[in-house]
């Protein structure tokens, strides 16, 4: 089932994880939706944090899932961005990657069928 998730960047400047290898680099509206997209299609930001687990043949492979036709849309709203993520990921796999992007400093504001 494909759902849409709406989710806020209340300031984007403090949206990077904990590992720069692993964050948002993005600034705009425009690159944090490609960076998420891209952590949506693909498994690159997935097997990038596998790699750095004590035992990464231990890791739940079900938070690698990706969604190859998965799209994400990036608005500037003042000082906020607002991203729309449509998607057929779960609502825990989208989460690991966005605490992997953005750390704590994402809000998921709301969840619709798409």
């Amino acid at each position: 089932m494909t759902v849409r998730y709406y989710i806020s960047l209340p300031n984007p400047d403090r949206a990077r994880g904990s590992d720069a290898d692993l964050s948002f680099t993005a600034h705009g509206a425009d690159e944090f939706a490609a960076q998420l997209q891209d952590a949506l299609r693909t498994d690159g930001l997935f097997e990038r944090w596998r790699a750095r687990q004590d035992d990464p043949d231990d890791v739940d492979q079900s938070l690698g899932l990706i969604d190859p036709s998965a799209q994400v849309t990036g608005e500037q709203d003042d000082l906020r961005i607002g991203l729309v993520a449509t998607t057929s990921i779960p609502g825990q796999v989208l989460k690991h990657r966005l605490r992997l992007l953005s750390g704590s400093a994402w809000e998921l504001r709301d969840v619709s069928a798409a």
